[in-house]
């Protein structure tokens, strides 16, 4: 499961992905710097890792992963080749969820493809394209289907009915994620890569005195959203890109501090962009480590057990659950099973966020 980072050129997607990776991607002042896909596996944020690792006191401690992936920036007549827009429009498709930079700042030494600055245009400028690509998607299976579907086939006609109803809406200028489907139509809809139906992430890339409250373009910005259904962060990507090369922690956090955060916008970032996945966390806690397992929001047991080892899930008896606030109330699993908060779950049991497990098996 992988977010992209989206955006025309210039507005900040490397250099947030250098905050997000510490991969170091090219930055620079001009557009196109990013051509192929950098791509960085990023360490989630968890609070809960570090109370843990102060009670087990493990040899090692792993955290959960996310993997977030700059695009090269793209420009208006992408879905016609403009550009890298090919390039960029077939890397939007490999990924699970956007990040949708936009730039809230004003900075007469940073150029602008459109040389003023206007988020809503901008905004505009990447969601037509998207939009007009999805729609040359519909339209080649549409000529399919409407053929197959005069033959009286049913699955022809269902099918059909909802490639109209994406066509009128991505007609309209509106992108397919506003769109309420069934869940036999959203298996269908699945199945065709819709750029728009990807879950989104607006970032407003603002100035440092912006950092914490936004400014009148992140105003716009979230008005402009209101009926999307998407999240919406603050960023100083530039200062906090500065602030990331500081090699000592405690300055870091000074630094922080002075502009009004308590931890790097970075770290918010990352843990909506695993929500954004629809992801989720549970762990397992030993002397030898304490680890952050990920999963997909409704796994059962058996399916988390096999993101550790397929034979976990195939040879699956049970799971041995504590809840996280259990463990940290009480301090150890001894002390959690005699105050009876162990329980044992088979195979149904939906996995929470938070869950620490132990799995018993036989291959």
């Amino acid at each position: 499961m992988k977010a992209g980072i989206v955006g025309l050129p210039n507005v900040g997607k490397s250099t947030l992905f250098n905050c997000l990776s510490n991969a170091k991607a090219q930055s620079a002042n001009f557009p196109f710097c990013t051509i192929e896909p950098n791509i960085g596996v990023v360490n989630v944020p968890d609070d809960r890792l570090q109370k843990l690792e102060e009670l087990v006191k493990p040899e090692r401690v792993q955290p959960a992963t996310v993997e977030i992936v700059d695009i090269a920036g793209l420009v208006r007549g992408a879905s016609k080749g403009e550009g890298l827009g090919n390039q960029f429009l077939a890397n939007i498709r490999e990924t699970d969820a956007i990040i949708h930079v936009l730039r809230c700042f004003d900075n007469d030494n940073i150029i602008h493809v459109d040389t003023t600055i206007d988020p809503i245009r901008d905004k505009e400028t990447i969601d037509i394209e998207l939009q007009l690509k999805d729609l040359e998607t519909v339209e080649k299976r549409l000529e399919r289907v409407k053929k197959l579907a005069k033959t009286g086939n049913k699955d022809a006609q269902t099918e059909l009915a909802v490639l109209l109803k994406i066509q009128e809406t991505l007609l309209q200028g509106t992108s397919v994620r506003t769109i309420d489907f069934s869940e036999k139509e959203e298996e269908f809809v699945k199945t065709l890569q819709l750029i728009t139906s990807k879950p989104v992430l607006y970032v407003c890339n603002v100035d440092e005195n912006s950092a914490v409250s936004g400014n009148s373009y992140v105003d716009k910005v979230k008005e402009a959203i209101a009926n999307e259904d998407a999240e919406i962060i603050i960023l100083a990507v530039g200062t906090e890109a500065d602030i990331n090369e500081l090699d000592d922690y405690e300055e870091r956090q000074i630094f922080l501090e002075d502009i009004g955060l308590t931890e790097p916008g970075a770290s918010k970032l990352i843990r909506a962009a695993y929500k954004l996945l629809n992801l989720q966390t549970y762990f397992t806690a030993g002397v030898k480590e304490v680890r952050a397992w990920t999963i997909n929001v409704g796994d059962t047991a058996p399916q988390a057990a096999g993101v550790i080892h397929t034979d976990f899930e195939k040879g699956f008896i049970r799971a041995e659950v504590i809840k996280y606030s259990d463990y940290v109330t009480l301090g150890t699993e001894a002390k959690v099973k005699e105050a009876g908060k162990l329980s044992v779950e088979g195979k149904e049991y939906i996995v929470q966020d938070g869950d620490m497990m132990n799995f018993r098996f036989n291959v």
